[in-house]
């Protein structure tokens, strides 16, 4: 587009210098080409200061797109890493507060261990699949061995309330 803009404005310099050239009285041959070579100048200075200043205008506006996309994309990451945050937190509460519930309902100790109640409780649970999924690992793993349930009452804790 500056290529035209440019040809265009040497173009009507040199049509300016014509027709001035041609409506002068009979100047002599040596005044007329440096007459010619003047006008035809100022139209090429006139030119390159009109393309500078659109390059300049260009280069602007780029430059505050580009800070303005780097912004927003800031702004972004900032909200998604919060948001990720409040999530993991939520969920780390939320398993806090299952086994807090089978403490206080007491469904999950050492003399008393309800494994419906909890696996249903787990599987109505918030928490992540993965989550779920250990918890359940867990539960089956005291079942099937009663011997272990102190020890694993303490990794199931550990799981629920840990930030994974």
């Amino acid at each position: 587009m500056s290529r035209t803009l440019i040809l265009a404005v040497i173009v009507a310099g040199l049509g300016a210098g014509i027709y001035y050239y041609l409506n002068q009285p009979e100047p002599t041959p040596a005044e007329r080409l440096q007459s010619a070579a003047q006008e035809a100048g100022e139209a090429v200075n006139d030119a390159v200061d009109a393309a500078t200043e659109q390059a300049n205008e260009a280069a602007s506006s780029i430059t505050e797109q580009a800070t303005e996309a780097a912004e927003q994309a800031g702004q972004a990451a900032t909200d998604l890493a919060n948001q990720a945050s409040d999530q993991v937190a939520s969920l780390a509460t939320q398993g806090q507060d299952l086994v807090n519930s089978w403490i206080e309902e007491g469904t999950l100790s050492v003399q008393n261990f309800d494994y419906d109640a909890i696996v249903a409780s787990v599987q109505d649970s918030q928490l992540s699949q993965d989550l779920k999924t250990q918890a359940l690992n867990i539960l089956d793993e005291i079942k099937a061995s009663p011997q272990l349930i102190a020890e694993k009452i303490e990794e199931l804790r550990t799981l629920l309330t840990s930030q994974q």
